[in-house]
């Protein structure tokens, strides 16, 4: 799996600069920022790395490797396999909104926001203790870094991997 990672953070980079993406893309950030490696692996997987490193906007809630971690033995491998890629860019698709949201601009309260995956939804709630951010299994996921401002968009850094499902309540 390292293995697999470094190639995908070398193939992502070369992606991001074959394109003549800004050093500070969302790619960019990802690529050489250690605690996205799984991630930039999957982006780089379901051929997304030179759609992140494009002119955005975009908000991406990526989940640091623990996030990938913590889910189910054996998922993360099933999702990289090629006949997968479609599950895969669903499930990472569900990360990414097409507008530059801020912390600052997201409502305090709880609102439901309309990630790429467009038949989902994600209830986003902020509040003085945070953002959270609840997905389709009805767990939530901790905003641990808000505001990494690239060149085309923002990162918000989580705790979990979210998944689509049931839309989730949002009160």
């Amino acid at each position: 799996m390292k293995t697999l990672t470094k190639i995908a953070a070398v193939a992502a980079t070369v992606a991001a600069m074959a394109t003549g993406a800004k050093a500070a893309s969302i790619t960019e950030i990802a690529v050489n920022d250690e605690r996205f490696s799984t991630l930039v692996a999957a982006v780089t997987a379901a051929g997304l790395a030179d759609t992140l490193a494009g002119p955005g906007p975009f908000t991406v809630y990526a989940p640091v490797n623990d996030a990938f971690a913590a889910l189910p033995a054996g998922t993360v491998e099933t999702l990289l396999k090629p006949e997968n890629k479609d599950q895969l860019t669903n499930v990472l698709l569900y990360h990414v909104d097409d507008r530059k949201l801020t912390a600052e601009a997201i409502p305090t309260g709880s609102n439901y926001f309309k990630p790429l995956l467009t038949s989902e939804r994600l209830c986003i709630t902020k509040s003085g203790g945070g953002v959270e951010i609840a997905d389709g299994t009805g767990e939530s996921a901790n905003v641990i870094i808000a505001n990494i401002k690239a060149d085309n968009g923002v990162i918000h850094v989580i705790d979990k991997v979210l998944l689509p499902g049931q839309r989730p309540a949002c009160h």
